[in-house]
């Protein structure tokens, strides 16, 4: 397979690589790059963070991603910088690298090269929000208070001006090269996955990375997604937000907050940067995993799901895409292409409960969306992860809240209904009686928040 590519600021041909090579393992063994570093190979340490470019209408964009679970083909026509050319051709070093020498950033300095481009990037798009920043970059030494320091020093400084331009990336090649398949369009793509139903598609590979660096699989039929134009296409209307199925959470994560903000929080938490500049709408649905975050929140505000096998297409809710663990409701050759969700006045409410606050899986997610006029519940749209075999909605609790008066008494009925919609395990992540407790819980926090935000609203209006 022939990729193209920038490589801080020379053109790159990987002609007959496995379509399923890393970054990462490229850098270090074909290239012999050793900044870039290996640590967990899962993208949750941010060792092997690059910096990778590419055009867009208003301009350059500069992402931080994780090498290791970053196939070649997913850099085709972009531009990538490592850690051994973020200094200037002449020797100068990057603010950032200055300021990690005089804030003493760096001690054994494994980590040291992820932090450095974590922030390189940062630096490059003007970010200063440096907890989310380096929230996927882990260090066992130093602490990260002198890191902090010198990110904050870096960000006073003018941004470098030989990293503006990395040069004119090379124009993305679509076809199918060496078994892998690289779409120009959606109508290609519908088109070959229908003769091809076998294959499998990756977008931001953050968990199709971890099939080949975990598991040592073998995709045989790779169909690499991200680069068609349609899967990132957003359709904002009066009646719906409709997000492409490529859109990263990153961009999702911006858009939401405009009119879900409390979604848009919970995406803030929805690994690290580095994930979130790679991960997927349509990814994080697709894979139908128990405990994926945005489902919850999407069901709960009533989405869609735009399904498409060749020329036919289909609109379902989300909350029917999930049949049982491990099954979907999508059929051979057919893709997610989008989703919709309905516009409304904003009352969702998301709660991630995990151990972590910053890049953990949930242990469980509550997401409560319930409408109340005139002291009355007249709407209730509650969904969890976590608590049940796929992403599900909480029918009973909804029913024992809608007619109601909004009310204590009208939550401890609903806490209870809660038994009769879940039966959760317990496992390594918790118990089923914790997780209980906390869905329950979070009952009573969704309603003691809305009564507080209801009484700052009056103090608004009267003050």
């Amino acid at each position: 397979m022939e990729i193209e590519f920038l490589l801080n600021g020379e053109t790159m041909r990987a002609t007959g690589a496995p379509a399923t090579l890393t970054l990462l393992d490229w850098l270090r063994d074909a290239r012999g790059l050793k900044g870039t570093k290996e640590g967990c190979n899962e993208g949750d340490c941010g060792a092997c963070t690059v910096m990778v470019s590419s055009a867009t209408p208003d301009g350059i964009r500069h992402q931080a991603l994780n090498a290791c679970i970053l196939f070649l083909p997913q850099l085709n026509g972009k531009s990538v910088t490592t850690v051994e050319g973020v200094a200037a051709p002449d020797g100068t070093l990057h603010p950032v690298q200055s300021a990690m020498i005089e804030h003493h950033g760096s001690q054994c300095g494994f980590c040291t090269p992820g932090f450095i481009m974590s922030m390189v990037t940062a630096h490059q798009n003007g970010a200063r929000d440096h907890d989310d920043i380096l929230a996927g970059n882990l260090c066992r030494c130093t602490g990260y208070a002198p890191i902090i320091r010198a990110a904050r020093s870096a960000a006073e400084k003018d941004r470098a001006a030989w990293l503006h331009a990395p040069g004119k990336a090379p124009a993305f090649a679509a076809g199918s090269h060496n078994g892998a398949f690289t779409p120009a369009s959606a109508d290609d793509l519908a088109a070959w996955y229908v003769e091809n139903p076998d294959a499998t598609l990756i977008a931001g590979a953050t968990d199709i990375g971890l099939w080949v660096t975990k598991n040592l699989a073998e995709i045989e039929k790779p169909a690499f997604i991200a680069q068609v134009p349609e899967l990132h296409d957003i359709a904002i209307s009066d009646r719906e937000i409709r997000v492409g199925a490529a859109v990263s959470m990153s961009s999702f994560q911006k858009l939401i907050a405009i009119y879900h903000p409390d979604f848009a929080e919970m995406v803030r938490r929805f690994g690290s940067v580095q994930v979130r500049n790679a991960a997927t709408v349509g990814g994080n649905i697709a894979n139908g995993s128990p405990i994926g975050d945005a489902p919850p929140a999407l069901i709960a505000l009533g989405a869609s799901l735009h399904l498409r096998r060749g020329d036919m297409r289909r609109m379902i809710a989300l909350e029917d895409f999930f049949i049982a663990y491990g099954r979907q409701d999508i059929a051979p050759g057919e893709f997610v292409e989008a989703v919709s969700i309905p516009r409304q006045n904003d009352r969702l409410k998301c709660y991630k409960i995990s151990k972590r606050f910053d890049q953990d899986i949930s242990a469980l997610c509550g997401c409560f969306n319930i409408t109340v006029r005139d002291g009355r519940v007249v709407g209730a749209r509650i969904a969890f992860g976590g608590m049940a075999a796929t992403p599900k909605r909480a029918s009973h609790t909804e029913t024992a809240l809608i007619g109601q008066t909004w009310a204590p008494g009208t939550i401890r009925a609903a806490r209870d209904a809660l038994a009769l919609d879940f039966a959760p395990i317990g496992d390594m992540r918790a118990s089923a009686e914790y997780r209980m407790k906390s869905a329950q819980n979070l009952m009573d926090r969704y309603f003691a928040e809305d009564h507080a935000g209801a009484s700052l609203r009056v103090a608004g209006a009267d003050g």
